[in-house]
């Protein structure tokens, strides 16, 4: 795009030639960019010098550009930043009356503008009281009258930032600190705020102002880069919305992506992420120098006042070894002097392992050196170069900000080129706290601390870090990662037995929680299908600590202690088929005492009878509340009607359903009130309390008889309830799909059925079911953010599994119910 010629002041005086120039200049079908911030900053130059110049300024007096119009970044949408700066000589009426025919015309064109009034002096007061202040005038630009005044102005404020900066520069760094806590890391948000959030612009202009200190500059590498990427976006969002916003939701990203010429959405968050994540880094980096500089000049006093004030030959740098090659300086991990990369190929990740081993920073000096001289690694790799790669990944959390350095400077595409495809990819599900890259990298973290669960840490740490390595690629992730993995194992170094466990363990790395949570694990051919994936008891345990894991690493909703106490169960039951222990038969199990005894007061009452137990449900994480875990027994004379009850009356008081298992219980017809009544059902059900508080057993009984008399209308009730709370703009949420799994019980066919997550959503499949003349033999509830995925394993009323036709016929018409 061309900077536009230059127009008349004639032309652009009045607010109406201003505001056409300016609709034309954004109009013009050419990406956001530097030129058309720089033409629409020119354009509001020429607009205010002519107003300016119109106005007939008194002597001393210049307007001023400040923050970023003064760097001449000007997005459609942008606030104008503008100081009115004067001597003190002319008259305040004067300087007033200038001021309003400069002001009101910004805003009669509903223009944002942050504006104020000062002499020199009094800009700097006002400064050296407010941080943000004087980081705006650190960008002043004289747009109009003295120049001479604002360019003394800006050489002032410049000098008090240097003589200040051991004083404001921890405080800016507070701000920053204060900012990123409440905003969040841009490169994992999946509605970021470009501005605000850590590795937006705001940071942007910090390291700016620390380079104007002179105490400290950031790393140069690709900044430049980064912040034209996030201003680009930024104005493609303010043409794509007509809003002066920097949040980046979800339902705006396809248009900024289309504005941006880019193919879709999530390359649009690929480039934002890997922009925020260089200036990110840039930032640790910097701020890390500051904090260097700034204790040692708080040292030097000190010393000078040891040494009575003398001064003598400066004291060597000490130098402590950390491993071959690679030493300790000054609160990071260097190379040695005596180090030469070329011969070395194994040192990248040897130094990589001992700054994580020892909890210390990579040098940026150093990564950047052995990014431009290092050997490169055979194929396969030799044994020293993968044990530094699991010692690093074994660290834990001091392994992640080395692991960044060597990712900000290339090497880790380079030792694992597969990586290329999942860096900085976004993952839409809300469950997730990260990108997948990084997710990968957490997944490592968590598993370096169960290591000593399982015989072979060193596989367990590498298919953690590769689990997800297929999400790169179409289809099921799972799938493509076992092909990747394999390669990448054979790469790093590992026998074609230990490639292999770790190609399993990536193709099944959601076997566990998927079957724990989804499957009824009393059935035998639910446990001898995982055991038949599984093979070893060895795979198992990797298998077992990297789901944790990677639950872990996933988000606070991915993980709980009903989650674990489920996998461990079906952990145990695998281990003992692989044992060649035999699985009991379900159907011989008799019920628990509890059970009969409810069964037998249901049967002699002729009503429902409730028990409910707390089970302890607590997070894993102390720090993310989840509500109480309770298991709750109906027992009641077998009749129509009964799931679709029972699941509704829960709805209406927010208990959310985990699972339910439903078994009919024959009983001496004797202990009823007549004859024919001696089958009773016995509903097992786990349910959470929606808000932390448990449910009153005599209200649940009440409205659980009203429903199954049907004076209680409950499809009414949950109706009025989402009513009441308005949707939200969003993603348009895909139908809902129900499938037959082929063969996956003896004792029942089962239906998987997934959907948005919503109140009562268990409550309309019983009705379908109801409806079709099933019987549902148990349930078992997943979510994970907004989807849901019930598995229901049903038969017909004599209790015989349902023909391939009846069962796709089942699917279809449930899945037409639900939409």
């Amino acid at each position: 795009m061309t900077t536009p010629e230059p127009q008349d002041a004639t032309e652009t005086q009045g607010p109406g030639g201003y505001a056409a120039a300016r609709l034309r200049l954004l109009q013009e079908k050419a990406p956001s960019g530097p030129d058309r911030r720089t033409a629409l900053a020119a354009l509001t130059d020429d607009w205010l010098a002519a107003l300016f110049a119109a106005a007939a300024p008194p002597k001393g007096v210049a307007l001023v550009a400040v923050g970023g119009y003064g760097r001449a970044e000007l997005s459609p949408r942008s606030d104008l930043d503008l100081l009115l700066l004067h001597d003190g000589t002319a008259p305040q009426e004067a300087v007033a009356a200038l001021a309003d025919r400069l002001w009101y015309p910004v805003w009669d064109l509903g223009i944002a503008l942050d504006h104020s009034v000062r002499t020199p002096a009094q800009a700097r007061a006002t400064a050296a009281d407010d941080l943000k202040v004087q980081l705006g005038l650190l960008d002043a630009r004289p747009l109009a009258g003295d120049t001479a005044l604002a360019a003394a102005l800006r050489s002032t404020v410049l000098a008090d930032w240097r003589n200040q900066a051991v004083r404001r520069l921890p405080e800016l760094a507070e701000i920053c600190r204060d900012r990123a806590e409440r905003s969040g890391e841009l490169r994992f948000l999946l509605e970021p705020d470009l501005k605000e959030a850590r590795g937006g612009l705001r940071d942007v202009q910090a390291l700016r102002a620390v380079a104007a200190s002179w105490l400290a500059d950031a790393p140069r590498d690709g900044l430049d880069t980064a912040r034209r990427r996030l201003l680009d976006a930024r104005d493609a969002l303010h043409l794509a919305t007509g809003r002066a916003t920097d949040r980046l939701a979800l339902q705006e990203q396809d248009a900024v992506a289309k504005e941006l010429g880019l193919l879709d959405a999530d390359t649009l968050l690929r480039e934002v992420y890997e922009a925020a994540g260089t200036v990110t880094y840039a930032s640790d980096v910097t701020w890390r120098e500051v904090g260097r500089v700034l204790k040692a000049r708080s040292a030097r006093p000190r010393l000078r006042g040891l040494l009575g004030g003398r001064t003598g030959p400066k004291a060597p740098v000490e130098r402590t070894p950390l491993a071959d090659g690679v030493v300790e300086m000054d609160g990071e991990a260097v190379l040695a002097l005596t180090t030469r990369p070329e011969r070395d190929p194994a040192l990248p990740l040897r130094a990589a392992a001992a700054a994580a081993q020892h909890g210390l920073p990579l040098s940026p000096h150093a990564v950047r050196h052995l990014a431009a001289t290092a050997k490169p690694l055979p194929v396969p790799w030799p044994a020293e170069a993968r044990e530094a790669l699991v010692t690093l990944l074994g660290a834990g959390a001091p392994a992640v900000p080395v692991w960044e350095a060597l990712e900000a400077e290339g090497l880790v595409t380079r030792l694992l080129p597969d990586w290329e495809r999942v860096r900085h990819r976004p993952q839409r599900n809300p469950v997730h706290t990260w990108t997948v890259d990084r997710h990968l990298v957490e997944t490592a973290v968590r598993a370096a601390s169960l290591t000593r669960r399982v015989g072979r840490p060193d596989l367990l740490l590498v298919a953690a870090l590769l689990h997800d390595i297929g999400k790169g690629w179409p289809g099921d992730h799972s799938v493509a990662g076992e092909t990747i993995a394999r390669d990448l194992a054979a790469r790093i170094g590992f026998d074609r037995t230990d490639t292999a466990t770790v190609a399993t363990v990536v193709r099944h790395h959601l076997l566990l929680v998927d079957t724990a949570t989804r499957r009824d694990l009393d059935d035998p051919a639910t446990v001898e299908s995982v055991a038949a994936a599984v093979g070893t008891v060895g795979t198992l345990e990797l298998l077992h600590a990297l789901t944790e894991a990677d639950a872990l690493a996933t988000g606070p909703a991915a993980w709980s202690t009903w989650r674990a106490s489920l996998v461990a169960d079906l952990v145990k039951r695998v281990t003992g088929v692989l044992a060649g222990e035999p699985l009991p038969d379900p159907e011989a199990a008799a019920p628990s005492a509890e059970q009969e005894r409810l069964a037998v007061e249901a049967l002699r009452t002729g009503e429902p009878v409730l028990a409910l137990h707390a089970q302890g449900e607590q997070p894993l994480d102390p720090d993310e509340p989840e509500p109480v875990g309770v298991e709750l027994l109906i027992a009641l004379p077998d009749q129509p009607g009964v799931l679709p009850a029972v699941a509704g009356v829960l709805a209406l008081h927010r208990l959310t359903v985990r699972a339910a298992d439903l078994r009919a219980v024959e009983l001496p017809a004797a202990l009823g009130p007549g004859p024919g009544s001696g089958s009773v059902l016995v509903l097992d059900w786990r349910v959470a309390a929606e808000y932390g508080s448990l449910p009153q057993g005599h209200r649940l009984r009440a409205d659980l008889l009203r429903a199954l008399d049907g004076s209680l209308d409950i499809p009414a009730r949950l109706a009025e309830r989402e009513a009441a709370y308005p949707r939200r703009r969003g993603v348009q949420a895909p139908p809902p799909r129900v499938t037959v799994a082929p063969a996956e019980s003896r004792l029942a066919t089962v239906l998987e059925v997934r959907a948005q997550d919503a109140p009562g959503l268990l409550h309309r499949i019983g009705r379908a079911l109801e409806g079709a003349a099933v019987r549902v033999r148990s349930a078992h509830v997943s979510t994970l953010g907004a989807n849901a995925v019930d598995t229901l394993y049903v038969t017909r009323p004599d209790g015989s599994l349902l023909p391939d036709e009846e069962a796709v016929d089942l699917a279809r018409a449930l899945e037409e119910a639900l939409r």
